[in-house]
């Protein structure tokens, strides 16, 4: 991939986040000038301070829903590029926090579409939303960017909702004649070192395995689009650039996920990464509780639209991201210098994407 940041005014909402700070990594590397919007990070251990991402842009921290200290970040900064990835992200957060996921998800994004509409030097926007911003039918085929959005939990709900927001702006105000590409990004699910977060299916894993315990698995069965936090971030940065050359063409909504053999069951990844880590056990801990929250069993992406369109594809198989993930948290636990793992993973990761 063949990527032309230099020099261009970049903000990243959400810099703090697993993903925000290997998007701003990257960034950094293509010496892009970043601003970051977010909370303080909520892990310590996360990519965020692993990596020394405050080192590498204008490290800000603000909440999203506080439009006017947004707005005047947006006017000190004249960003040309904006990404938006500042969320809660969590479906069983969600659940506790349903109100705070609604704000924050929905209201959110609001905020920073009506400060990119009130700054002129704002040319490219993507929002990054996530495949679950989809209907969930238990289809057994891939969700096209045209499949009805919905959802029965609160962040599902509340990410289908900041699509027809973006929807919204996009026909009333960042219209062909605009000059304004505006996009949305709906990942799958994202692996990849430097995620702690609760009630996430690797960090559970590296937690377990780190302290020697019996890794404990909620929905062995449930199947996911399992990728490395570097193909999604690959095809934010491939969508910005496209938006920019041709905002009429590339605005809209774009899939991003793995081939077919990345669509795994939670059991099967669980497995990889003991293999990988090499040692560890695991147990069924869900399957007949009555009183689970309920998650999706079946979730698949189409990425028919950014292979065609885009020419982008997904460089890593299922156990070249585990592998990669596995290494990182690998090097954490034993004291290597995780910034140079870092510039080195996404490196690697260039070569295998050529």
């Amino acid at each position: 991939m063949d990527f032309s940041f230099e020099r261009r005014k970049v903000l990243v909402t959400g810099h703090t986040g697993f993903k925000g700070s290997w998007l701003t990594l990257w960034l950094s590397m293509l010496k892009a000038d970043i601003t970051g919007i977010a909370l303080d990070p909520e892990d310590r251990a996360g990519a965020f301070n692993a990596m020394n991402i405050s080192s590498l842009c204008k490290d800000i921290r603000q909440d999203i829903n506080d439009y006017n200290e947004v707005y005047s970040i947006f006017r000190e900064q004249k960003p040309e590029i904006v990404f938006h990835l500042a969320a809660q992200p969590l479906v069983l957060e969600s659940y506790e926090r349903p109100m705070e996921t609604m704000q924050t998800n929905v209201m959110g994004t609001v905020n920073i579409l009506e400060a990119c509409r009130k700054t002129p030097s704002v040319r490219t926007i993507v929002v990054i939303t996530t495949d679950k911003c989809y209907e969930n039918r238990e289809w057994v085929y891939g969700y096209r960017e045209h499949d009805r959005l919905g959802g029965r939990d609160p962040y599902s709900v509340s990410k289908a909702a900041a699509e027809l927001v973006v929807k919204a702006y996009s026909k009333s105000f960042f219209t062909p004649e605009t000059g304004v590409g505006l996009a949305t990004a709906r990942a799958g699910n994202v692996i990849g070192g430097g995620d702690w977060a609760a009630n996430r299916i690797v960090p559970d894993c590296i937690r377990a395995l780190t302290h020697n315990q019996t890794i404990e698995v909620r929905n062995p069965f449930s199947v996911r689009p399992w990728q490395h936090v570097l193909e999604p971030l690959g095809g934010y940065l491939m969508l910005a650039q496209r938006l920019r050359e041709n905002p009429e063409k590339f605005s809209g909504p774009w899939n991003f996920g793995p081939e077919y053999e990345g669509i795994r069951d939670v059991g099967y990844l669980v497995n990889e990464m003991i293999h990988f880590w090499e040692e560890g056990d695991w147990v069924d801990i869900g399957t007949g509780t009555k009183d689970q929250l309920h998650e999706a069993r079946l979730l698949t992406l189409d990425i028919s639209k950014a292979r065609n369109l885009l020419l982008w594809q997904p460089a890593y198989t299922f156990r070249q991201s585990v592998e990669a993930t596995v290494s990182w948290y690998k090097s954490q636990f034993i004291g290597e210098d995780i910034a140079k793992k870092g510039i080195e993973q996404i490196e690697e990761y260039q070569k295998h994407s050529l």
